[in-house]
C-alpha cells in the first residue's frame, strides 16, 4: 500500500468537499424524483490501468453517506485489467448516484496519472535511473496527483517552491554568479536540498565546482547527458545527482536512462494524461 500521510488526508478530505459542492450544490434534484433504496453498484474499468484514488473515492462517499460501504478488489498501484470490476459500493441509491460523478472523476484522473507512470517506470527498469513528476500538475490536485505517481511506481520531485531551492533559467537571467548565489542558498538554507537547472556542458562545469545537490540537465542531448555524467565521475562533487528534463518520451527515455544519470523528470505524467474510462453501474434490483 502507498503511503497516506496526515498532511494529505487533510486535503483528500478538503478536495472530497470542493467536488462535492461543485456538483450537488444544494440538492440533487433528479434523485428527488426517484425511490431511495438500497442497492449494490460496481465501478468497472474500460481499458487496463493501474489504480489510485481509492482514499478520494471513500470521503466522498463518507462525507454524502458515513453507511456507505466500498468493497475495494485491488489496491491503489495495482494493475486492473480491461473490462474488470474494481469495487463493489453497498449503500442507499440516491447517495451512491449522487457522489457517483465525484468518484468517477478522482478515480479517472489520478489512475490515469499512475498508468502513464508505469508506462515510464516499466521503460527503464532495471536501469539505476529513477523517474520524477513535476510541478506540472491540475490546479489542486497535486498532492493527489503526486500520490498516484508514485502508485504507479515513480519518484516525487519537489512538492512546491517551499520545500527546495531550484534555481533555474529565468532566475539567472543576466547574472554571471551562478556559484555565489548557490553559496546564498546553502547558507540561507543549510538543510534544504539546492538544485541548479543548466544548459550547457560550460555551465555544468561551473555548477560542478560548487556544493550543490543537483543539477537540472535542461534539454541535453544524449551526447551531452554522457559528457555530463563522465564529468561529475571527474569532479570533485561526485555526490551530484544529475536530473535530465526536456522533451523526454517514451521513445528516448530508455536512451536517456542509460547514460548514467540519476533521474528523469517528466511533465507529462502529469499533465499529457487522459483519463481512464470508467464506469459505475447500478446491479439490477
Amino acid at each position: 500500500m502507498i503511503e497516506i500521510t496526515e498532511n494529505l488526508k487533510k486535503e483528500i478530505k478538503r478536495s472530497a468537499e470542493i467536488a462535492i459542492e461543485e456538483d450537488v450544490g444544494e440538492k440533487d434534484l433528479t434523485c428527488s424524483l426517484i425511490e431511495d433504496i438500497d442497492v449494490t453498484a460496481k465501478i468497472i474499468t474500460r481499458e487496463d490501468m493501474i489504480l489510485s484514488g481509492q482514499a478520494w473515492a471513500e470521503e466522498v462517499y463518507k462525507q454524502i453517506d458515513p453507511e456507505i460501504h466500498t468493497q475495494w478488489h485491488f489496491d491503489d498501484g495495482d494493475l486492473v485489467n480491461k473490462d474488470t470490476v474494481i469495487s463493489e459500493i453497498h449503500g442507499r441509491r440516491n447517495k451512491i448516484l449522487t457522489g457517483e460523478r465525484s468518484v468517477l472523476n478522482f478515480l479517472q484522473i489520478l489512475s490515469s496519472t499512475a498508468t502513464q507512470t508505469k508506462n515510464f517506470v516499466e521503460k527503464i527498469k532495471n536501469s539505476k535511473c529513477k523517474i520524477l513528476d513535476t510541478r506540472k500538475t491540475l490546479p489542486g490536485l497535486r498532492l493527489a496527483q503526486k500520490y498516484a505517481v508514485r502508485c504507479g511506481g515513480g519518484v516525487n520531485h519537489r512538492f512546491g517552491l517551499y520545500d527546495s531551492v531550484l534555481i533555474k533559467e529565468n532566475h539567472l537571467a543576466g547574472r554571471t554568479d551562478i556559484p555565489e548565489l548557490i553559496l546564498s542558498a546553502k547558507r540561507l538554507y543549510p538543510d534544504t536540498e539546492v538544485i541548479v537547472e543548466v544548459e550547457s556542458i560550460d555551465e555544468l562545469k561551473i555548477v560542478l565546482s560548487t556544493g550543490v545537490n543537483r543539477a537540472l540537465l535542461d534539454n541535453f542531448s544524449i551526447d551531452e547527458l554522457r559528457t555530463a555524467y563522465e564529468l561529475k565521475l571527474k569532479s570533485h562533487n561526485q555526490n551530484i545527482l544529475l536530473e535530465a528534463s526536456g522533451n523526454i518520451t517514451n521513445k528516448n527515455i530508455r536512451e536517456i536512462a542509460e547514460t548514467g544519470i540519476d533521474f528523469v523528470s517528466v511533465g507529462a505524467l502529469t499533465k499529457n494524461i487522459k483519463a481512464i474510462d470508467l464506469t459505475l453501474l447500478i446491479n439490477p434490483i
